[in-house]
């Protein structure tokens, strides 16, 4: 065999990469594993895995893919924010469903915070047993402190997690007291971690805001115990030194890599020491111990992170360094390349501690991504309002004050960026505004507009319920053309949210020894996530609200080999 036939064929293996162990034969069966460590890549595409593995600059990605299944065509959350897109993976639900459209969006029946929040969401009344209208904030904002690594909440200076919350800064219910809305309790669908959790299993999850404790679930109470233990450091908040903290790249982060003043997210270094705190936190729950190592005994059934490391690669711009892509053929950037290499080497952290805890075999591995990142081919990007000499308007600022709620405008802002949510206020005329975004198309980058019956089509009538509305349904979506951000940053080359094939076509691998390597290009969703890990664990997917309620099926194609 010659060696062009040689890379070849390895090659074709590899690309059958991805695998969480196995559901017995797509059938009936038993749990094929007793973990599973759940891993969103935030921005990774398919076509990422697909180059990193022929580049050879992922050998710990490909050989969990050499005993897994690689899903290609998999689209995440529409949108694909990270909110929809995390409540996807864990729900098995779509927005129709779950409720969440965005991390900042809208709801016509809750009523705003009783103090503003920290990016802007103005505090006002609650009119008891009456609808209402807000802007909801489920992100940083609503931290008690969010310059601070652990959210301003009551835990030393490295720790975070739900208490971090400030519950003046959450929207209220006004059917239900006035009482702030939880984030667990705003999610109108059950998840993986409440039917584990019910079923005795012990549940870990780490993310990036004090507010993803939603992948617990509604509990009713100002809790999220669906979730055993979550941490949650700050991502926006302000870089300091880490004592002690090194990657598996050899950054040493116990000095701030680059000390420019600014959060984790705008340094291609300072975003790997931020994501280490998370790698180190599952090393610990793989080794039975709570997330900042403190004994606990029990490794959980289903733990996990989000990487935001090549999220932030993707889209960053600094000192006239650029992230993202050298072309339309997804070739990272020098910089890009080793925010891969960073998701890397801690991957193969995770394998060499589940050896060395002979915890392996037993547990699946299934890495995918909350959502993409558009557009890949950079020359292709085209801000509005820009930095570029571009001086269109987004579809927000053509609808303006007469359209829009004044908490789309003059509070947070609209929710706009590859994509345009826009909630009308009471009594206006959706295709008086319809036909102000036709007229504007041109300077607003306009691809296509969905309203009515189009959208309806996709989710929940928008209005009130006393109507037979979803309270949370925007009236209008517009998908800009590809390459269109809504930004007027200096420091951004890309963004997610939209419906773009750059935004929705995600990595799904799932890996266990017992797979054998395969590659399905057949459509698949990260909303068959939930359901596939239910199975693995065996325990049944009908538990899942998504499941009985929208027939989210399973992942194709998993054959468990048996002993």
């Amino acid at each position: 065999m010659s060696r062009l036939t040689e890379v070849i064929a390895f090659t074709l293996s590899l690309s059958a990469l991805g695998a969480p162990l196995a559901i017995a034969d797509d059938g009936d069966g038993d749990a094929t594993s007793r973990h599973v460590l759940l891993i969103s890549v935030d921005g990774m595409h398919a076509l990422d895995f697909h180059n990193c593995v022929l580049a050879n600059t992922c050998p710990n990605l490909a050989a969990l893919g050499s005993n897994g299944i690689n899903y290609t065509r998999t689209s995440t959350s529409k949108p694909s924010d990270s909110f929809p897109g995390l409540m996807a993976i864990v729900t098995g639900g779509t927005p129709k469903l779950v409720g969440a459209y965005y991390d900042v969006a809208y709801d016509r029946v809750l009523a705003p915070p009783e103090a503003d929040t920290g990016n802007g969401v103005l505090h006002g009344s609650c009119l008891a047993g009456q609808v209402n209208g807000t802007r909801t904030e489920y992100e940083e904002g609503v931290e008690i402190d969010q310059t601070l690594l652990n959210g301003g909440g009551p835990y030393g200076t490295y720790d975070g997690s739900f208490k971090s919350i400030d519950t003046k800064r959450l929207p209220r219910d006004p059917f239900n007291g006035c009482a702030p809305v939880y984030p667990w309790n705003f999610i109108r669908a059950n998840t993986i971690y409440g039917v584990i959790h019910k079923a005795g299993g012990y549940t870990a999850w780490s993310d990036k805001h004090a507010v993803y404790a939603a992948v617990s679930g509604p509990t009713g109470t100002s809790l999220p115990s669906n979730v055993d233990d979550y941490y949650s450091p700050e991502v926006n908040s302000n870089s300091i030194p880490l004592p002690g903290v090194k990657t598996a790249t050899g950054l040493d982060c116990s000095a701030i890599p680059n000390n420019n003043g600014g959060d984790w997210t705008t340094d291609f270094d300072n975003i790997k020491c931020y994501d280490q705190l998370k790698v180190n936190a599952v090393l610990n729950w793989i080794q039975g111990k709570t997330h900042l190592g403190g004994a606990k005994g029990t490794v959980p059934a289903i733990f996990g992170m989000n990487f935001q490391s090549v999220s932030v690669g993707q889209k960053l711009l600094e000192k006239g360094v650029k992230g993202g892509y050298s072309d339309a053929a997804g070739t990272p950037t020098f910089t890009m390349l080793g925010e891969i290499k960073f998701v890397d080497g801690a991957i193969g952290q995770f394998v060499s501690e589940l050896k060395k805890q002979h915890l392996l075999d037993s547990t699946t591995i299934i890495i995918t991504a909350k959502h993409g990142q558009s557009p890949i081919d950079t020359n292709r990007f085209f801000p509005i309002p820009g930095h570029s000499g571009t001086n269109g308007l987004p579809p927000s600022a053509l609808l303006g004050p007469s359209f829009l709620p004044d908490s789309e405008l003059n509070q947070i802002g609209a929710t706009e960026d590859d994509i345009s949510l826009l909630w009308l206020s009471p009594n206006t005329s959706t295709l008086a505004a319809v036909g102000l975004l036709e007229a504007g198309a041109t300077s607003a980058g306009i691809g296509q507009i969905f309203y009515g019956p189009s959208l309806e089509a996709i989710y929940g009538k928008p209005g009130l319920p006393a109507n037979g509305g979803d309270p949370r349904t925007p009236d209008i979506i517009v998908q800009p053309n590809v390459g269109v951000v809504y930004t007027g940053s200096l420091a951004k080359q890309a963004e997610h949210g939209g419906f773009a094939q750059d935004d929705t076509n995600v990595v799904l691998l799932v890996s266990n020894p017992s797979l054998r390597a395969r590659t399905v290009t057949s459509f698949v969703e990260t909303t068959q996530v939930a359901p596939t890990i239910l199975k693995i664990l065996g325990l049944d997917p009908n538990e899942l609200d998504a499941v009985r309620k929208e027939g989210t099926p399973v992942l194709p194609g998993l054959h468990f080999q048996k002993d």
